[in-house]
């Protein structure tokens, strides 16, 4: 694998994750209430001995920079790397990244300078394990010029991926992206030829690409070199490339999710505390998730009850009931508190006792979730104070509500607490 270049595309707007993404990029929002996204495709590579990477950022890119640079060290006597690139102007290229692309074209300079044979594009925001080697293997294998990453979907996800049609011999023939209509229905292609049982195919009769894709080296600068008006690789670059290129598909049929937006992440999150064996699994000792050292403490709960949830490190909890949730680092929780279907990231600091005692003084609302407060199927947000008997409910079952003003917005009946924000005491959402 010394001869593959791994670049990951962080620098996505990430619009439809908002208000999470709004202070920072989509590959740093935080996960399983220890993680971030980004800690997936990097720790992919790590477990799968590729070791030369790099981010391209763009956006809200500052907490994302910092936690790889403080994350991320390989060891000086590697050529091993994790990298930024970040966003530039320059006199060739005065305009910001354009698309994915096109991120990749304005560092080409630097890619082409590597002696590599492949280069691996990966996205920052999907939660799935795989170890690229044989994906790597599957590439070589078949002289391919670029393969591309897919597994099967049915008809009500197919339109939101860029769907491909393959022969025999897994050579991609046609690819759409998000495809609708009657442009979808001639996308159908019989699964089976993947590996599939028959009813397994009925279900799921399209293929998809994942957006991780590996090229070889000469065709990616080919590509990206005489279509310098393309700025997508999936909407652009790999139609382009059929019939003229080698293009293969590689299937991949474990767990894969791309968290593109809040509900997705939401239910990505609370599935990971689902038992006997959630979908996804934090404890693969083959294939771990790595993620900034913070060494805290443990946690400490006093008199609770919980349930189908997972703890970070470092919270205190004083006789909380928490079912099907996630309860982020230093996350602090007062009693009689209920937290039901809902993910918690945190904090990233402890009050001492002086600022504590300040606030009291000053009637301020303390860090952490006050006494006999109620929260369900939410999502809150780092550094958040919530008040004594407030409600967070959704009691009026509303779908989509923006209340900036007031600290907290509602996404497909999903309430989100702004990073930040102070809920006063009995408030009711």
């Amino acid at each position: 694998m010394k001869k593959v270049l791994a670049v990951i595309l962080g620098g996505g707007q990430g619009s439809r994750l908002y208000p999470l993404t709004k202070r920072r990029a989509k590959p740093a929002v935080p996960l399983a209430g220890k993680y971030r996204l980004i800690d997936i495709p990097v720790s992919n590579c790590i477990n799968s001995d590729i070791e030369k990477i790099y981010v391209l950022t763009q956006f809200n890119s500052t907490s994302l920079n910092r936690h790889i640079t403080q994350t991320y060290r390989p060891s000086t006597f590697s050529d091993g790397f994790v990298d930024i690139l970040a966003a530039q102007q320059t006199p060739e290229n005065p305009d910001w990244f354009q698309g994915t692309a096109d991120a990749v074209r304005q560092y080409l300079w630097l890619l082409e300078s590597w002696d590599v044979s492949e280069y691996l594009i990966l996205s920052g925001d999907h939660l799935y394990r795989m170890d690229y080697r044989h994906f790597i293997d599957r590439h070589r294998s078949t002289n391919a010029d670029i393969t591309l990453s897919v597994l099967p979907v049915d008809h009500k996800k197919a339109s939101a991926f860029g769907l491909l049609k393959i022969d025999g011999d897994g050579k991609v023939i046609n690819f759409k992206e998000k495809p609708t209509g009657s442009e979808l229905e001639q996308m159908m292609v019989d699964t089976t030829a993947l590996g599939l049982d028959p009813v397994a195919a009925k279900y799921s009769p399209f293929i998809a690409s994942m957006g991780i894709y590996v090229f070889k080296k000469e065709a990616m600068i080919e590509l990206l070199n005489e279509n310098k008006h393309f700025t997508d690789f999936g909407k652009e670059i790999i139609p382009s490339a059929i019939g003229r290129f080698n293009v293969q598909a590689h299937l991949f049929s474990d767990y894969w999710e791309d968290i593109g937006t809040i509900e997705s992440f939401y239910h990505a999150n609370l599935e990971l505390t689902r038992e006997p064996e959630p979908p996804f699994s934090l404890y693969d000792v083959d294939a771990p998730i790595y993620t900034r050292a913070r060494y805290l403490p443990p946690s400490k709960l006093h008199d609770c009850q919980v349930k189908d949830s997972i703890i970070g490190d470092g919270a205190i909890l004083n006789r909380a009931t928490i079912t099907n949730s996630i309860v982020g680092i230093r996350q602090i929780i007062e009693a009689g508190c209920v937290i039901e279907d809902t993910l918690l990231m945190g904090a990233d600091f402890y009050q001492t006792n002086d600022h504590l005692a300040s606030d009291r003084k000053a009637s301020k609302v303390p860090l952490g979730i006050g006494e006999n407060s109620v929260i369900r199927r939410a999502i809150i947000d780092k550094n958040v104070r919530i008040g004594k008997g407030v409600q967070i409910i959704n009691k009026d079952h509303v779908q989509d509500s923006t209340r900036e003003d007031k600290g907290f917005c509602i996404r497909s009946g999903i309430v989100v607490v702004m990073k930040g924000a102070t809920i006063p005491d009995n408030t009711i959402i």
